[in-house]
């Protein structure tokens, strides 16, 4: 016994052994189970259930059978893996939502794109597709090889014919061990152009293939966004392209929009999409929408998302792009398998192992079909000799008593093989009709024309192709449609917040002890000058708004510190608060130094890189700088160095120009220049700058803008007094003078508080240092000379001043009446003005010139 033990026991290295199964399970599913072949683009299972129902008859001109006797006879014959993965098999060949062409034509429920599964198989009736047949077509004349089935007892095809590219036409999905397959849907006549293509130019490129088959095509429509990532799949194999839905914004009667959704994403379950989306709504992630309503029916998808009115479709859907299915990425990974292994695959190569395949297939077809012809004209010889004899055959017969004997004398008399003996004794009496003689000669010409030929095309190789163009184009004339999926130029690769956000007119406010916050333009309606204002922020501690920017939620917002750096942020970005909030701290949002502060912000659209303009800058020590727009394009989280700044000097304005404009500066004492952009040279980054103004002791540059011809220079003092006046009155000097008189300052009005340039078409908003904010049209500021006081702008408060002044877009709405008429100053002629500028230029002896 223990000898017996020692020959059947023998030891092995446990990891060696455990690594040679895995390897050889792992192979089984690869190549038996979970990736499909490229040649016929299926899988096993799949293979096996086109063969067992042609077997089986059933066929597009035969009633429907029961699936249960379908699934039963492959997995009876073929395929012992279970019956509901070989169901789940062909309900997917029957949904018309997972592939481009149905390769089973399915009776009852075969599921929906909802997910509902399909009815249990023995309710449900399948028969091959039209399609389907071009798949087996000429499987029984020897174009492929039979193997084995799993216990030996039948035989099945180890691929089929496929007469048209189904593994680029109805795509593959499949999880092996290690491994994996995702291969998309094409337009079944795409493909068979790009194939026509490679066939006439055996060195086509990927791009000249793509002109026929520009991308996938899925069953369920939608878009593709943009080819860079199709080309890549199609070069390398792999890739990644961004479906999406395809949606249409329509407007009610009632005037509202909604969201129509007509075609899906591949592979999307419409009934989770649409809980998704009712939860975001729900839990007011999406703001906006009011109702969801699934309005699919027999004629096609269709899904309503109604918008409320005061929102916008755009930004809701760019919302539903990001959250939710409606826009998806599709990752190829054509792995298949070739010459039995498994392969990752390009375009190119795909269309090549498929013409192999087919080239095989008919030299096999065209080697059967001669064989075939070859063997009936072997008979019709030997029936041709029979009737140019046939007295003597008949006699011969007569004369034998058995057929072997008569089949013998056949043989030996006339040199005929065995086969042309007995056809001779087969052959009817019938035959031997002058018609039916006639017939046999006809045929057996037709038969030596035929044979001829079929050598002649496994002679040439470009009779195969022939062969191969030809029928594919049959095939593309009679099941080919129209592209079903939209093609898009130009990548998205992901959804930016910037379109997740409605564009809307805002103002931006920063206060005295630096917070922030966005408030929409809308909330401050026009009123007339001399009004109380509304209140704007409640303030505490003394603080005040000190930046008022009027500006877009998508523009880009920078941020010049007294320090001389600069900060970027999105106008969205910046926290949209109430009227009366005060806000949130501006150091929250930007990585600030430890006694930096905001003392000057811009509004920039497009990309500082793009940008043909330049920057201008005014400190308050009057020095000013140019510099291009372009060198603030790549702006870090920690800021950027703007200028590099003088000692006690801080940072007043920038403002964007084109280097033709005229720039006005004005200080707080009421004086004001006026010179040429192109007096100051350009600059870099770090340079300190030049004069601008010569500042008399004690005063402070209180504003600067761009002024042209047709503008207004308009002033507001620390009493709330101010006016307009004509930029026509400022001459355009050189810069570093010491300027000439904008305002006539006195203990009433107070000294200027702020200055900016405004035309009829702006309003005005006021911010007091009491939080107060008044808006009022510019066109009600009256109009006087420089050297004049103005009138009363705004009522304020006991020990309230102005603080800040801006403009924003006008309202266009009735202004209420005028409640109180203050009445003007007298204001300086031409020649009292010039005498005045003359006398405060004569009362400087310093050093005016244009250069420090």
């Amino acid at each position: 016994m223990s000898e017996q033990n020692d020959t059947r026991i023998r030891n092995a290295n446990l990891s060696e052994q455990m690594k040679t199964s895995f390897l050889s399970y792992a192979m089984s599913v690869i190549v038996a189970r979970a990736l499909p072949d490229v040649r016929d683009g299926m899988k096993p299972v799949h293979r096996r259930i086109l063969y067992s129902m042609i077997e089986q008859g059933n066929t597009p001109d035969k009633p429907h059978k029961k699936s249960a006797r379908i699934v039963g006879d492959v997995m009876g014959k073929y395929h012992p893996h279970g019956d509901s993965a070989i169901y789940e098999s062909m309900v997917r060949m029957a949904q018309p939502f997972s592939y481009r062409h149905m390769l089973v034509d399915g009776h009852g429920n075969f599921g929906s794109v909802d997910g509902d599964s399909a009815a249990a198989m023995r309710y449900t009736e399948a028969r091959l597709s039209k399609v389907a047949m071009e798949m087996v077509r000429d499987l029984n004349k020897d174009t492929v090889n039979f193997v084995p089935n799993y216990d030996g007892e039948e035989r099945e095809p180890e691929v089929l014919p496929a007469r048209f590219p189904n593994l680029l036409v109805n795509g593959a999905t499949g999880i092996a061990v290690g491994m994996a397959t995702n291969i998309p849907t094409h337009n079944l006549g795409e493909v068979i152009s790009a194939i026509h293509i490679l066939m006439n130019n055996p060195e086509a490129t990927t791009t000249d293939l793509m002109e026929a088959l520009p991308g996938p095509d899925f069953p369920t429509g939608g878009i593709v966004m943009g080819k860079s990532g199709i080309r890549r799949a199609y070069e390398t194999g792999r890739g990644r392209v961004t479906v999406r839905a395809k949606v249409d914004i329509e407007q009610t009667k009632t005037g509202k929009e909604q969201i129509i959704v007509t075609e899906l994403p591949y592979a999307v379950n419409k009934a989770r999409l649409i809980e998704r989306i009712s939860e975001l709504a729900r839990d007011k992630r999406i703001e906006g929408i009011t109702a969801i309503r699934d309005e699919s029916d027999r004629d096609g998808l269709r899904v309503s998302i109604d918008v409320r009115r005061d929102a916008s479709a755009s930004v809701i859907l760019n919302n539903l792009y990001k959250e939710t299915l409606l826009q998806t990425n599709f990752s190829f990974n054509m792995l298949a398998i070739n010459g039995g292994k498994p392969q990752t695959m390009g375009l190119k190569e795909i269309l090549e192992a498929y013409l192999v395949h087919q080239r095989e297939v008919i030299r096999r077809r065209t080697a059967f079909d001669l064989q075939k012809a070859q063997a009936r004209a072997h008979i019709l010889e030997g029936l041709r000799i029979a009737l140019d004899h046939i007295d003597a055959i008949i006699g011969i017969i007569r004369s034998s008593k058995t057929s072997e004997e008569a089949k013998r004398h056949l043989i030996d008399g006339y040199a005929l093989s065995d086969k042309q003996a007995q056809a001779i004794l087969d052959m009817r009496l019938v035959r031997l009709t002058g018609l039916e003689r006639d017939k046999i000669e006809d045929e057996y010409q037709k038969l030596v024309e035929l044979i001829t030929d079929l050598k002649d095309i496994l002679a040439h190789e470009h009779r195969v192709d022939d062969i191969i163009y030809n029928e594919l184009l049959e095939i593309q004339t009679k099941f080919g449609d129209p592209r079903r999926t939209e093609l898009q130029v130009g990548d998205v690769t992901n959804i930016e917040d910037e379109d997740l956000i409605e564009e809307e007119a805002v103002i931006v406010t920063l206060t005295r002890n630096g917070y922030i916050k966005r408030v929409p333009q809308a909330e401050f309606k026009a009123q007339n000058r001399g009004g109380r204002g509304v209140q704007g922020m409640n303030v505490n501690d003394e603080d005040f708004v000190d930046q008022m920017i009027a500006t877009s939620t998508h523009d880009t917002l920078l941020f010049f510190t007294n320090k001389g750096k600069v900060y970027r942020m999105k106008g969205y970005e910046v926290p949209e608060y109430g009227r009366q909030a005060k806000g949130i701290p501006v150091v929250n949002l930007l990585n600030f130094e430890g006694d930096e502060k905001i003392q000057t912000v811009i509004t920039v659209k497009g990309e500082a890189s793009e940008s043909q303009d330049y920057l201008f800058f005014v400190t308050r020590q009057g020095v000013v700088k140019r510099t291009a727009v372009s060198e603030f394009s790549n702006i870090r989280t920690n800021g950027l160095k703007a200028l590099t700044l003088r000692d006690n000097d801080e940072v007043l304005s920038v403002q964007i120009t084109d280097g033709t404009q005229s720039i006005i500066i004005a200080t707080k004492d009421g004086y004001s220049v006026r010179f040429s952009e192109g007096d100051v040279r350009i600059m870099g980054r770090a340079a300190a700058g030049v004069r601008g103004i010569r500042l008399r002791e004690g005063d402070l540059v209180i504003g600067s803008d761009v002024l042209s011809q047709q503008d207004n220079v308009l002033i507001i003092t620390e009493n709330g007094y101010g006016k307009q006046t004509p930029a026509t009155e400022y001459p355009i000097k050189g810069r570093g003078g010491k300027g000439i008189k904008t305002a006539n300052i006195t203990e009433k009005n107070g000294s200027l508080a702020g200055m900016i340039i405004i035309n009829v078409n702006k309003d005005i908003m006021v911010t007091t240092t009491q939080g107060v904010m008044i808006r009022f049209a510019a066109s009600t500021v009256s109009q006087t000379g420089r050297a004049t006081m103005g009138v009363r702008l705004i009522r304020l408060e006991d020990g309230a001043q102005v603080a800040t002044l801006a403009k924003v877009d006008h309202e266009d709405e009735p202004l209420d009446e005028v409640t109180e008429d203050v009445p003007r100053e007298t204001p300086l002629d031409s020649n009292q003005l010039d005498q005045v500028t003359d006398l405060l230029d004569r009362a400087s002896t310093d050093d005016t010139s244009t250069e420090e």
